[in-house]
């Protein structure tokens, strides 16, 4: 893609990075709606299947979100990050923990604000890592690697903060 593209579709730099955060993190938001309008127990390990999913196709998006995030606020991209992110999760992320509890997907017991950190940190990490880290300790981000990670990464939740099974629905 030439400059001239880039200017024609997306008006400049800024706006094709925009447009691919927006398209990169569209399943998810997607996924999010779906929590929002029922929030029972399918939902809420389907999200975290469905960002496994999509950053397997696009493993060093979650380093580059990490990068720019590092950046000082007042550079485009973190902006423009920020911006996205805003539009995508603000919406539902401060309510979608408090709910999960509440319509009996989480444990009544646990901080929403703590699950919502541990879920994040499962989710985001396996990306994040260095790779000479895992390379140390035998792993290789491939498809079969992900797949079982996700499987094992729901049965820990199940066995900590995530009720075994929930059919609970959120009404608002």
């Amino acid at each position: 893609m030439n400059i001239a593209m880039i200017r024609y579709y997306f008006g400049n730099k800024a706006g094709l990075f925009e447009a691919m955060l927006r398209e990169t993190l569209r399943p998810m938001q997607l996924q999010m709606q779906k929590l929002i309008d029922e929030s029972n127990h399918d939902n809420f390990l389907d999200l975290m299947r469905t960002y496994y999913k999509e950053m397997a196709k696009v493993p060093k998006f979650p380093r580059l979100v990490a990068q720019v995030m590092n950046m000082p606020p007042s550079e485009v991209q973190r902006e423009l990050l920020e911006k996205v992110f805003i539009d995508i999760a603000k919406p539902a992320q401060d309510v979608i923990f408090e709910k999960l509890i509440d319509h009996g997907v989480l444990r009544k017991d646990m901080d929403p604000k703590l699950c919502r950190i541990s879920y994040i940190s499962l989710m985001v990490f396996p990306f994040i890592a260095p790779p000479p880290l895992l390379a140390l300790h035998g792993i290789e981000l491939n498809e079969d690697f992900l797949n079982r990670l996700i499987e094992h990464n729901i049965q820990l939740m199940s066995e900590g903060f995530v009720n075994p099974t929930s059919t609970s629905k959120l009404q608002d």
